[in-house]
């Protein structure tokens, strides 16, 4: 009767790294899980509306792995990644400079912030980022690599938008009998920058509400918000 104790105990031991895993990751988890179950919801509809779409003008039915090879599929998912990446890479950035008073999104207006602070200046120890111990242009660099990371993803998610809209600019162009474009043609083109627009400016207005309620507004928990009981103009988190 002692094996099976023991055994036991040894399973716990072992599954608890796991759980401790999983809880430490949770918040990327989800939102990874989340990201891909939308993204198949939206290769199932896209490829069924397009389907659709394309039956109506006398086309053939696409299945779900030639709808991904879609100049519509390319276009609609990096649109939407470019207005994301951008707003991103612009918060982070804009944050380091602007302040709002007494939002938990911006550092605090009357006192130094943690994130101001000199990283050559920092008590190095094992534990220290290896860029830090490093120092010198790796740095330099690595101050920065949170805004040069998101910034680069814009611009990849910036360049397969137009990619893909200007080859399904050329699909439509096709079906009416019109010259295609060449993707310098379309990114010149009011299409490609409405395309754009209407999602950048979405992003920006969520962020200034964000920013904005979560002065006066309240959720216990999150850290985006503030104390519960602490005062409006309280500034940070």
């Amino acid at each position: 009767m002692l094996r099976p104790i023991k055994d036991h105990q040894a399973a716990g031991k072992n599954s608890e790294p796991k759980r401790h895993w999983v809880k430490d990751h949770g918040l990327l988890l989800v939102n990874v899980g989340l990201f891909l179950v939308f993204l198949g919801g939206m290769i199932i509809s896209g490829a069924a509306s397009y389907s659709e779409e394309q039956q109506t003008h006398g086309g053939p039915p696409l299945g779900i792995l030639q709808y991904l090879a879609t100049g519509h599929f390319v276009e609609a998912v990096f649109e939407n990644w470019e207005s994301e990446f951008l707003q991103m890479a612009m918060y982070v950035v804009l944050t380091v400079f602007l302040f709002q008073r007494g939002s938990s999104e911006s550092k605090p207006v009357d006192k130094d912030a943690p994130q101001d602070e000199d990283p050559r200046d920092a008590k190095k120890t094992a534990k220290t980022p290896w860029p830090v111990r490093r120092g010198g242009w790796v740095l330099k660099v690595y101050e920065h690599s949170l805004s040069g990371l998101l910034a680069l993803l814009f611009l990849a998610s910036f360049t397969m938008h137009a990619i893909g809209g200007t080859a399904a600019f050329n699909e439509e162009q096709l079906s009416h009998g019109l010259p295609e474009v060449s993707t310098w043609e379309y990114v010149a083109s009011s299409q490609f920058w409405f395309e754009s627009f209407q999602n950048w400016q979405s992003e920006f207005l969520a962020v200034a509400v964000l920013v904005g309620a979560s002065v006066y507004l309240r959720e216990r928990g999150s850290p985006e918000s503030k104390p519960v009981a602490e005062p409006h103009y309280e500034t940070g988190a």
